[in-house]
Protein backbone atom coordinates (compact mmCIF):
# COMPACT_ATOMS: atom_id res chain seq x y z
CA UNK A 1 0.00 0.00 0.00
CA UNK A 2 0.96 3.69 -0.62
CA UNK A 3 0.63 6.23 2.19
CA UNK A 4 1.04 10.29 2.01
CA UNK A 5 4.83 11.19 2.83
CA UNK A 6 5.37 13.72 0.95
CA UNK A 7 8.50 15.67 -0.34
CA UNK A 8 8.09 19.51 0.68
CA UNK A 9 10.64 22.38 -0.58
CA UNK A 10 11.33 24.32 2.33
CA UNK A 11 12.34 26.95 0.06
CA UNK A 12 8.33 27.46 -0.10
CA UNK A 13 8.35 28.21 3.14
CA UNK A 14 11.27 30.36 3.51
CA UNK A 15 10.96 32.68 0.40
CA UNK A 16 7.58 31.69 -1.09
CA UNK A 17 4.17 33.64 -1.20
CA UNK A 18 1.53 33.74 1.19
CA UNK A 19 0.11 30.82 -0.99
CA UNK A 20 3.24 28.79 -0.83
CA UNK A 21 3.84 29.09 2.69
CA UNK A 22 0.26 28.14 3.46
CA UNK A 23 0.42 25.64 0.79
CA UNK A 24 3.72 24.30 2.96
CA UNK A 25 1.67 24.05 6.40
CA UNK A 26 -1.01 22.76 5.27
CA UNK A 27 0.83 19.86 4.17
CA UNK A 28 2.95 19.10 6.63
CA UNK A 29 0.21 19.43 9.25
CA UNK A 30 -1.42 17.11 6.86
CA UNK A 31 1.11 14.44 6.60
CA UNK A 32 1.77 14.75 10.42
CA UNK A 33 -1.85 14.56 11.34
CA UNK A 34 -1.63 11.22 8.95
CA UNK A 35 1.16 9.37 9.30
CA UNK A 36 3.88 11.60 11.32
CA UNK A 37 6.75 11.64 8.29
CA UNK A 38 7.83 13.62 5.24
CA UNK A 39 10.95 14.45 3.40
CA UNK A 40 12.15 17.83 2.92
CA UNK A 41 14.61 19.35 0.25
CA UNK A 42 16.13 22.49 0.59
CA UNK A 43 17.03 22.03 4.17
CA UNK A 44 20.34 23.80 4.09
CA UNK A 45 22.86 20.97 3.75
CA UNK A 46 25.12 21.28 0.76
CA UNK A 47 25.55 17.54 -1.04
CA UNK A 48 29.42 18.14 -0.31
CA UNK A 49 28.65 18.40 3.37
CA UNK A 50 26.12 15.41 3.71
CA UNK A 51 29.34 13.48 1.89
CA UNK A 52 31.70 15.06 4.35
CA UNK A 53 29.73 14.16 7.01
CA UNK A 54 29.16 10.24 6.00
CA UNK A 55 33.15 9.65 5.13
CA UNK A 56 34.10 10.93 9.23
CA UNK A 57 31.06 9.28 10.94
CA UNK A 58 32.81 6.02 8.96
CA UNK A 59 36.08 6.91 10.14
CA UNK A 60 34.87 7.54 13.34
CA UNK A 61 33.11 4.20 13.42
CA UNK A 62 36.44 2.85 12.44
CA UNK A 63 38.79 3.29 15.17
CA UNK A 64 40.01 0.71 17.73
CA UNK A 65 37.65 -0.26 20.16
CA UNK A 66 39.46 0.88 23.02
CA UNK A 67 40.24 3.97 21.79
CA UNK A 68 36.26 4.50 20.77
CA UNK A 69 35.42 3.28 24.78
CA UNK A 70 37.72 6.15 25.80
CA UNK A 71 34.32 8.31 24.79
CA UNK A 72 32.30 6.48 26.83
CA UNK A 73 30.98 8.34 29.62
CA UNK A 74 28.28 6.15 31.06
CA UNK A 75 27.48 8.78 33.64
CA UNK A 76 26.41 11.12 31.09
CA UNK A 77 23.64 8.57 29.81
CA UNK A 78 24.26 8.45 26.26
CA UNK A 79 23.85 11.65 25.74
CA UNK A 80 27.11 12.72 24.55
CA UNK A 81 30.45 11.08 23.53
CA UNK A 82 30.56 7.05 22.77
CA UNK A 83 27.66 4.82 23.39
CA UNK A 84 29.06 0.64 22.82
CA UNK A 85 27.08 -2.33 21.22
CA UNK A 86 24.50 -3.94 23.28
CA UNK A 87 24.07 -0.21 25.33
CA UNK A 88 20.50 0.70 23.98
CA UNK A 89 17.16 -1.57 23.42
CA UNK A 90 13.57 -0.30 22.39
CA UNK A 91 11.15 0.20 25.19
CA UNK A 92 9.95 -3.19 26.15
CA UNK A 93 12.25 -4.86 23.69
CA UNK A 94 13.98 -8.67 25.28
CA UNK A 95 17.50 -8.04 23.35
CA UNK A 96 19.81 -4.17 22.59
CA UNK A 97 19.54 -3.15 19.00
CA UNK A 98 22.31 -4.06 16.85
CA UNK A 99 24.01 -0.62 16.51
CA UNK A 100 26.37 1.67 18.49
CA UNK A 101 26.25 5.26 18.23
CA UNK A 102 28.01 9.02 18.82
CA UNK A 103 25.66 11.58 20.77
CA UNK A 104 26.88 15.66 20.03
CA UNK A 105 24.58 17.98 22.48
CA UNK A 106 23.67 21.52 21.97
CA UNK A 107 26.24 24.55 21.62
CA UNK A 108 25.22 26.58 24.50
CA UNK A 109 25.15 30.33 23.50
CA UNK A 110 24.34 33.41 25.30
CA UNK A 111 22.62 31.79 28.39
CA UNK A 112 24.24 30.21 31.60
CA UNK A 113 22.47 26.47 31.88
CA UNK A 114 22.89 23.45 34.07
CA UNK A 115 26.28 21.24 33.15
CA UNK A 116 24.02 18.76 33.93
CA UNK A 117 21.30 19.35 31.70
CA UNK A 118 23.98 20.48 29.00
CA UNK A 119 27.12 18.92 29.57
CA UNK A 120 30.09 19.53 27.38
CA UNK A 121 30.49 17.60 24.32
CA UNK A 122 33.35 15.15 23.55
CA UNK A 123 35.90 16.39 21.00
CA UNK A 124 37.51 13.28 19.29
CA UNK A 125 40.81 14.05 19.46
CA UNK A 126 41.80 11.38 16.92
CA UNK A 127 39.43 13.19 14.39
CA UNK A 128 39.41 17.10 14.55
CA UNK A 129 38.05 17.50 10.90
CA UNK A 130 35.07 15.31 12.44
CA UNK A 131 34.22 17.56 15.31
CA UNK A 132 34.24 20.77 12.53
CA UNK A 133 31.85 18.76 10.37
CA UNK A 134 29.45 17.51 13.16
CA UNK A 135 29.24 20.89 14.59
CA UNK A 136 28.23 22.36 11.13
CA UNK A 137 25.80 19.66 10.43
CA UNK A 138 24.11 20.08 14.31
CA UNK A 139 23.87 23.78 13.74
CA UNK A 140 22.10 23.50 9.99
CA UNK A 141 19.75 21.07 11.02
CA UNK A 142 18.27 22.78 14.06
CA UNK A 143 18.01 26.08 11.92
CA UNK A 144 16.06 24.10 9.40
CA UNK A 145 14.05 22.22 12.78
CA UNK A 146 13.26 25.62 13.94
CA UNK A 147 11.47 26.71 10.40
CA UNK A 148 9.87 23.42 10.44
CA UNK A 149 8.24 24.34 13.97
CA UNK A 150 7.15 27.65 12.79
CA UNK A 151 5.30 25.81 9.66
CA UNK A 152 3.66 23.68 12.39
CA UNK A 153 3.27 26.47 14.62
CA UNK A 154 0.80 28.13 11.98
CA UNK A 155 -0.53 24.71 11.23
CA UNK A 156 -1.97 23.91 14.71
CA UNK A 157 -3.59 27.93 14.66
CA UNK A 158 -0.39 29.07 17.10
CA UNK A 159 1.76 32.23 16.69
CA UNK A 160 4.20 31.30 14.41
CA UNK A 161 6.50 32.07 17.09
CA UNK A 162 5.42 29.47 19.35
CA UNK A 163 8.32 27.52 19.49
CA UNK A 164 11.10 29.96 18.91
CA UNK A 165 12.07 30.16 22.71
CA UNK A 166 10.95 26.79 23.77
CA UNK A 167 13.75 25.50 21.55
CA UNK A 168 16.70 28.50 21.94
CA UNK A 169 19.24 26.37 23.10
CA UNK A 170 16.84 23.43 23.82
CA UNK A 171 18.54 19.91 24.70
CA UNK A 172 18.58 18.95 21.46
CA UNK A 173 20.73 15.63 19.89
CA UNK A 174 23.22 15.44 16.79
CA UNK A 175 23.77 11.25 16.59
CA UNK A 176 26.06 9.06 14.73
CA UNK A 177 24.77 5.38 14.25
CA UNK A 178 26.62 2.55 12.86
CA UNK A 179 24.42 -0.70 12.88
CA UNK A 180 27.80 -2.45 12.45
CA UNK A 181 28.13 -5.93 10.72
CA UNK A 182 26.84 -9.41 10.99
CA UNK A 183 29.61 -11.41 10.72
CA UNK A 184 27.74 -14.54 11.94
CA UNK A 185 24.05 -14.51 11.76
CA UNK A 186 23.13 -17.37 13.13
CA UNK A 187 24.87 -16.28 16.33
CA UNK A 188 22.64 -13.56 17.42
CA UNK A 189 18.66 -13.60 18.72
CA UNK A 190 16.66 -14.50 15.97
CA UNK A 191 14.74 -10.69 17.49
CA UNK A 192 17.54 -8.96 17.39
CA UNK A 193 17.13 -6.13 14.61
CA UNK A 194 19.30 -3.17 13.77
CA UNK A 195 16.74 -0.90 15.63
CA UNK A 196 13.64 -2.33 17.10
CA UNK A 197 9.96 -0.75 16.71
CA UNK A 198 9.84 2.78 18.57
CA UNK A 199 9.00 6.06 18.63
CA UNK A 200 11.18 9.45 19.15
CA UNK A 201 11.13 11.06 22.08
CA UNK A 202 11.55 14.46 21.11
CA UNK A 203 9.83 17.36 19.22
CA UNK A 204 10.75 16.44 15.20
CA UNK A 205 13.41 14.74 14.17
CA UNK A 206 15.37 15.45 11.10
CA UNK A 207 17.20 12.42 9.51
CA UNK A 208 20.08 12.50 6.32
CA UNK A 209 19.15 10.03 3.75
CA UNK A 210 20.87 6.76 5.48
CA UNK A 211 23.76 5.07 3.76
CA UNK A 212 21.41 1.86 3.24
CA UNK A 213 17.96 0.92 2.93
CA UNK A 214 16.01 -0.57 6.44
CA UNK A 215 13.58 2.49 7.55
CA UNK A 216 10.34 1.53 7.85
CA UNK A 217 7.32 3.06 9.32
CA UNK A 218 4.35 1.27 11.04
CA UNK A 219 0.90 2.24 9.47
CA UNK A 220 -2.61 2.57 10.10
CA UNK A 221 -3.68 -0.38 8.98
CA UNK A 222 -0.89 -2.30 11.09
CA UNK A 223 1.69 -2.76 8.09
CA UNK A 224 5.39 -2.01 7.85
CA UNK A 225 6.12 0.74 5.27
CA UNK A 226 9.77 1.35 3.48
CA UNK A 227 10.87 4.82 3.53
CA UNK A 228 12.82 5.81 0.86
CA UNK A 229 14.27 9.33 0.40
CA UNK A 230 16.74 10.15 -1.95
CA UNK A 231 20.39 11.10 -0.63
CA UNK A 232 20.30 14.52 -0.15
CA UNK A 233 17.11 14.62 1.27
CA UNK A 234 16.21 14.45 4.68
CA UNK A 235 13.09 12.29 6.50
CA UNK A 236 11.32 14.32 9.71
CA UNK A 237 9.13 13.18 11.66
CA UNK A 238 6.95 13.77 15.00
CA UNK A 239 8.47 12.70 18.59
CA UNK A 240 6.30 11.97 21.41
CA UNK A 241 7.01 15.63 22.74
CA UNK A 242 4.52 16.97 19.92
CA UNK A 243 2.36 14.17 20.02
CA UNK A 244 1.62 14.96 23.78
CA UNK A 245 1.68 19.08 22.70
CA UNK A 246 -0.99 18.10 20.58
CA UNK A 247 -3.08 15.36 22.37
CA UNK A 248 -2.73 13.27 18.94
CA UNK A 249 -3.90 15.74 16.83
CA UNK A 250 0.24 14.86 15.17
CA UNK A 251 1.19 11.44 15.24
CA UNK A 252 4.51 10.07 16.72
CA UNK A 253 4.74 7.03 14.30
CA UNK A 254 6.52 3.46 15.51
CA UNK A 255 9.06 3.07 13.00
CA UNK A 256 12.14 0.91 12.96
CA UNK A 257 15.23 -0.10 10.74
CA UNK A 258 15.53 -3.59 9.59
CA UNK A 259 17.92 -6.60 9.46
CA UNK A 260 19.56 -6.30 5.36
CA UNK A 261 19.42 -9.47 3.76
CA UNK A 262 21.29 -12.33 5.09
CA UNK A 263 23.99 -11.74 2.17
CA UNK A 264 24.44 -8.37 3.24
CA UNK A 265 24.38 -8.90 6.99
CA UNK A 266 28.28 -8.52 6.89
CA UNK A 267 28.45 -4.88 5.35
CA UNK A 268 27.75 -1.50 7.66
CA UNK A 269 24.83 1.32 7.65
CA UNK A 270 25.42 4.54 8.92
CA UNK A 271 22.78 6.72 9.91
CA UNK A 272 22.55 10.60 11.41
CA UNK A 273 19.21 11.97 12.90
CA UNK A 274 19.30 15.24 15.01
CA UNK A 275 16.68 14.90 17.72
CA UNK A 276 14.92 18.25 18.15
CA UNK A 277 14.40 18.97 21.73
CA UNK A 278 12.83 21.92 23.45
CA UNK A 279 14.70 23.19 26.98
CA UNK A 280 13.79 21.17 30.08
CA UNK A 281 11.54 23.40 31.44
CA UNK A 282 8.66 23.13 28.34
CA UNK A 283 5.46 22.12 29.52
CA UNK A 284 4.13 19.40 27.46
CA UNK A 285 0.30 19.76 28.45
CA UNK A 286 -1.97 19.34 25.27
CA UNK A 287 -3.25 22.28 23.60
CA UNK A 288 -6.91 23.33 24.69
CA UNK A 289 -7.28 23.63 21.03
CA UNK A 290 -6.33 20.14 20.73
CA UNK A 291 -9.13 18.72 23.14
CA UNK A 292 -12.60 18.34 22.41
CA UNK A 293 -15.62 15.78 23.16
CA UNK A 294 -14.28 13.42 20.55
CA UNK A 295 -10.51 14.25 21.37
CA UNK A 296 -10.64 13.81 24.86
CA UNK A 297 -6.94 14.35 26.61
CA UNK A 298 -4.68 11.71 26.07
CA UNK A 299 -1.54 12.36 28.05
CA UNK A 300 -0.92 13.24 31.84
CA UNK A 301 0.77 16.74 32.10
CA UNK A 302 5.16 16.99 32.59
CA UNK A 303 7.75 18.98 31.47
CA UNK A 304 10.19 17.89 28.37
CA UNK A 305 12.52 17.37 30.79
CA UNK A 306 10.44 14.74 33.16
CA UNK A 307 9.77 13.19 29.72
CA UNK A 308 13.05 12.96 28.11
CA UNK A 309 14.37 11.30 31.67
CA UNK A 310 11.10 8.20 31.89
CA UNK A 311 12.13 7.75 28.37
CA UNK A 312 16.04 7.15 28.81
CA UNK A 313 15.35 4.98 32.09
CA UNK A 314 13.10 3.05 29.75
CA UNK A 315 15.33 2.44 26.59
CA UNK A 316 18.03 1.07 29.31
CA UNK A 317 20.75 4.62 29.11
CA UNK A 318 19.38 6.11 32.39
CA UNK A 319 19.35 4.04 35.97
Amino acid sequence: MSINIPCLDLNDYINGSDEQRKQFSDAIGKAFNETGFVTIKNHGLSDQLIEDLYSQVKDLFALPEEVKKSYEKVELAGQRGYTSKGREQAKGAKTPDLKEFWQIGQYVEGEDLSKEVYPDNLEVEELSVFNNITKEVYKKLEAAGKLLLKAIAVYLGLEETYFDEKVRNGNSILRCIHYFPIEDPDAIPTEAVRAGAHEDINLITLLIGASADGLEVLTRNNEWYPIKAGQQDIVVNVGDMLQRLTNGKLVSTTHRVVNPPRELMKTSRFSVPFFLHPKADMDLRSLESCIDAEHPKQFSDMTAGEYLNERLREIGLKN
